[in-house]
């Protein structure tokens, strides 16, 4: 099935019903909601968007994002989500590998993608031609799609820094909508999604069940991440679930420790994408009360790995409660869990190996990239590529992140890429990235270079190729890189020089 028939049933139900938020004002009841994106949806086709095609979204978080995300689904094309974190090239490497036919932007995100080099047709929702989709003829009826068909395409990095597609099905999008009812939370057309993390990703694909269930959608009227700003609209509207990231949780809890907020109006807080320090999370369910859950997942199987309840976040008493807080929780119910080696043969409880996971929340694979999926999935087994623990009673600990993965602000940050900008200049002959623990962001972007160049001359060149987030926040000048036999960089021992300073 096509997910998006979700929003056509519920404008079916009961269209008068609120849908769309821009702060505190209504934009879109669910029959104009509906109607916008089946205008879109008959704009795609006529500029020649055949269902299997890609089209992409380079915008903030912002209405217009649910209503271009859904004409896409009706047109029966599928989505390509771009993080508008992202530098205009990163942006035009997904354009181009995807194939998408053109690509939505919002104010902002369009002159990123001029200053770059590219030939796919961009419409900004400020322009004349996205008045003309919204006014175009509307198609009857979301597009037929098979479960197996391509829905999402999510760009994750790999540790060589290329962009890979992982290709998100209908059928992974229900499972993951459905197991978020019988795992994760309630949600009923009570309660409010707000969209303070971006759109593109965790945040994003939540909006599904809550369509499912005609609850409101809010986006912030400054576009993100602002904690008064959550406040305040959680207070207005009373039953606010939302998705952060832990960097998130932490700001929001100093925030409103010092402003004296309650953080009334917020019932759920799922938190995910990055390691939450077990002090952290209880300094911030003291604050807030049980409104927490944890959820563990990847691009390859998104949001739908494990979760760890409010219930057992705030069950103090329990005799291992720090430990579970510690983890991330147990499988939830569309995937098996399981621990291995590299090889995927199975260990014992109690053994650290990779995580393994199988089920029908798990990609086919990623977008024509054979050798990739091969490498990743094996026997019908994601290997994660994250290491951990299962106890007896099925709780997940992560013990480490393989393939040096750093994680600044919730967001990925994958070293080779880092590397490969800083190496373009004619001076640095060799560097070596690596994460630094930061209190507010969980890990910030270190690199150690070999060279004559200035700081300066080095954040110039990672700022014209690479977004902010993933640019170094220190530079350590070293004659040479720590190496061992095979003359392999050792980051541990870089790592470990950062936390002996």
């Amino acid at each position: 099935m096509n997910i998006a028939q979700w929003l056509q049933r519920q404008a079916q139900a009961d269209a008068a019903r609120p849908a769309i938020f821009l702060g505190q004002d209504l934009v879109e009841d669910y029959a104009s909601f509906h109607q916008k994106a089946a205008a879109v949806a008959g704009w795609l086709c006529r500029q020649g968007v055949a269902p299997g095609d890609r089209v992409a979204l380079f915008m903030t978080n912002c209405p217009d994002y649910l209503i271009t995300l859904y004409g896409i689904w009706y047109a029966g094309a599928a989505a390509v989500p771009i993080n508008a974190k992202l530098h205009g090239r990163e942006a035009q490497f997904i354009l181009q590998d995807s194939g998408a036919k053109l690509v939505f932007t919002s104010p902002g995100q369009d002159q990123a993608l001029a200053r770059c080099d590219g030939d796919t047709p961009r419409v900004s929702v400020t322009d004349a031609a996205y008045a003309d989709a919204l006014a175009h003829d509307p198609v009857q009826a979301p597009a037929t799609r098979d479960p197996q068909d391509l829905a999402w395409l999510f760009y994750t990095s790999g540790t060589t820094g290329r962009p890979k597609g992982v290709q998100i099905t209908h059928r992974m999008l229900t499972i993951v909508s459905l197991g978020y009812f019988a795992d994760v939370d309630a949600a009923s057309s009570a309660d409010q999604i707000l969209y303070a993390a971006p759109m593109s990703h965790g945040a994003g694909l939540y909006n599904m069940l809550h369509v499912r269930v005609g609850a409101a959608h809010v986006c912030p009227a400054s576009g993100g991440f602002d904690e008064m700003e959550i406040f305040d609209l959680a207070e207005h509207f009373g039953r606010v679930q939302m998705f952060a990231a832990p960097t998130m949780v932490t700001r929001m809890t100093a925030v409103a420790k010092a402003q004296g907020r309650s953080g009334a109006g917020l019932r759920s807080v799922i938190y995910a994408g990055g390691p939450m320090y077990l002090a952290d999370i209880i300094e911030a369910e003291a604050h807030f009360g049980p409104i927490f859950i944890q959820i563990y997942g990847q691009g390859e199987c998104p949001m739908g790995i494990t979760v760890l309840t409010r219930q057992e976040v705030g069950d103090r008493g329990h005799p291992n409660w720090k430990g579970r807080l510690a983890g991330v929780g147990r499988a939830q119910s569309g995937v098996e869990l399981r621990i291995g080696t590299a090889d995927g043969t199975p260990l014992p409880c109690g053994t650290l190996g990779e995580i393994m996971v199988r089920g029908d929340a798990v990609m086919p694979g990623y977008w024509n990239n054979p050798a990739a999926s091969a490498e990743t999935l094996k026997d019908g087994w994601l290997m994660t590529g994250d290491m951990g623990v299962l106890d007896a009673a099925g709780y997940l600990t992560l013990q480490d992140r393989s393939k040096d993965l750093i994680i600044s602000g919730g967001s990925n940050v994958y070293p080779r890429e880092v590397e490969e900008a800083l190496l373009a200049h004619p001076q640095v002959q060799e560097v070596s990235v690596v994460g630094r623990s930061h209190a507010d962001w969980g890990e910030e972007v270190v690199a150690f270079v070999v060279g004559q160049v200035g700081e300066a001359e080095l954040d110039a060149l990672c700022r014209d190729q690479i977004a902010r987030f993933k640019c170094p926040k220190a530079y350590i000048f070293v004659a040479e890189l720590p190496k061992n036999n095979y003359g392999k960089v050792l980051k541990t021992e870089l790592r470990q020089q950062l936390h002996q300073a």
